[in-house]
């Protein structure tokens, strides 16, 4: 976490909304809007993200406002929870920090025929199997391999190169967002360097925050939605979150040497080099966005093989096939990525760069890029919380388009950082304090368990009800742990 806290101005424009005012700092081009309530802020105001907020306001061609989401907390450049839509037609910039590391970080959940009742008994069983299916941890490699030609198609095509290779079903890919797949990829952008550190890494967890989950629908809270997603109480769920491991992070540090001079060179004034950016129609912005797109690709191939490798062990632990098993993708949501979408604004249609960084897509019925089978209830959109306590589905609702670019929180939000987390948890048997609430674990280190452990996260029920009460998405279930793998 940053050290310091905020002691700019925050106004408080709505029981879920707080204005940073323009006039703030000389320079911004529009209001920071935090979604928050008051139960939040006072933990939001802790560190310097509401300040970056701010800075964002500097970028050229943004829209509307800069943004941020019930789970902020700071980062690089932009702070994690954040968004921004910027305008080409108005010189818009497009900033990797905006992004973050790990391109196309997100979320996928599947659901399954079985019950609570039918697993307990053997849940040790089936979590030693997902753990040896799921390799994670940091630099760990898969057990799918791709040479460079294969790679290259795998960073053009998205999901449906693995759909060639039998490692997907059409129904992953329909209710994949964007089908698993950015057209403006250029896989051409991708250095060498990254190729080779993505080569052996699709399929793999990796560390961090990064987590399968093994879950139980402990509540609903709109059936017609839940009957829609092919939900029911009880029912076992699993929750995959990992992105595009070195692969991402390289093109992401490749980026942000390349755009260093870049708002010297286009006489762009900002306040924190970590913003560095470039207008979106320059040689150097695009070359990031092809390569930034590649890399979304990837990452979704990533959690595609993940969810095989589930599959795989829960097949053998229940002598089934996943077929018969009931093991369908409800949906899959990207939180690190920023996406060419047209949105109302300004007064007019616009087409516009949406940076999510640590931010969920939320459309809403009837949006054309919300898949056939949820039209009628909107885009599912998955918030995980912390390891021992709930994570949510939900669906995204009108209030989204209106105020935040079709824009929800990702997760709970950290509330404490990695180190400080582990000095929390020192003399601690995590593990053993996780299955005293239930949650059988499975980690390749003690620091990674330390790391994540529950009192390093926010509260997620409160940060649910944020954008709820502000509908930007309406809550359809909530699912508590029964098993999780760690890296």
């Amino acid at each position: 976490m940053a050290k310091g806290s905020y002691h700019g101005p925050l106004e408080q424009v709505s029981e879920t909304c707080w204005r940073i005012p323009r006039s703030y700092k000389e320079g911004m081009l529009v209001d920071g809007l935090i979604y928050a309530d008051e139960r939040l802020i006072d933990q939001i105001k802790a560190d310097q993200a509401p300040e970056q907020v701010a800075n964002v306001a500097f970028l050229p061609g943004i829209q509307h406002a800069s943004l941020a989401m019930p789970d902020i907390h700071w980062g690089y450049g932009f702070c994690i929870g954040g968004v921004a839509a910027t305008d080409p037609e108005e010189g818009g910039v497009i900033s990797p920090g905006g992004v973050g590391y790990d391109i196309n970080c997100g979320v996928r959940l599947m659901r399954s025929n079985l019950f609570y009742s039918d697993v307990k008994k053997q849940l040790e069983s089936l979590m030693d199997a997902l753990h040896a299916h799921t390799p994670a941890g940091v630099g760990r490699e898969g057990k799918h391999h791709f040479k460079q030609r294969e790679l290259l198609q795998l960073l053009e095509q998205g999901s449906s190169y693995l759909r060639g290779r039998g490692l997907a079903t059409a129904e992953d890919i329909e209710h994949t967002e964007a089908n698993g797949c950015i057209a403006e990829a250029l896989p051409g952008n991708v250095s060498q360097r990254a190729l080779q550190r993505g080569a052996n890494q699709c399929g793999t967890l990796g560390s961090g925050n990064h987590f399968l989950e093994v879950q139980v629908v402990e509540a609903i809270f709109d059936e017609e939605a839940a009957y829609v997603m092919g939900l029911e109480k009880d029912m076992i769920c699993v929750m995959i979150h990992s992105g595009s491991r070195g692969l991402g992070y390289q093109v992401c540090d490749d980026a942000l040497k390349m755009l260093r001079g870049a708002p010297i060179k286009y006489g762009i004034d900002l306040p924190d080099q970590q913003l560095a950016c470039a207008p979106i129609d320059s040689e150097e912005g695009q070359h990031y966005l092809g390569a930034m797109c590649a890399a979304a690709n990837f990452a979704w191939c990533n959690r595609q093989l993940l969810m095989h490798q589930a599959r795989e062990a829960f097949e053998k632990t229940f002598l089934k096939g996943f077929e018969a098993l009931g093991l369908e993708l409800v949906y899959d949501v990207a939180h690190n990525i920023a996406k060419l979408e047209r949105h109302h604004t300004g007064g007019k249609d616009r087409q516009v760069w949406v940076h999510r960084k640590g931010a969920t897509r939320a459309f809403p019925a009837g949006h054309p890029e919300t898949p056939e089978r949820y039209q009628a209830i909107g885009q599912p959109v998955l918030i995980p919380g912390d390891m021992g306590r709930a994570s949510y589905v939900l669906a995204g609702q009108p209030g989204s388009m209106e105020h935040t670019f079709g824009t929800c929180c990702h997760g709970a939000g950290r509330q404490m950082s990695r180190t400080a987390a582990v000095k929390h948890a020192q003399g601690r048997d995590i593990k053993k304090e996780l299955k005293a609430r239930g949650v059988s674990a499975r980690s390749h280190s003690w620091r990674g368990l330390a790391e994540e452990q529950p009192d390093a996260y926010k509260d997620v029920n409160q940060v649910v009800d944020v954008v709820h009460q502000a509908n930007l998405a309406k809550k359809v279930a909530r699912m508590r742990p029964i098993g999780v793998v760690k890296g």
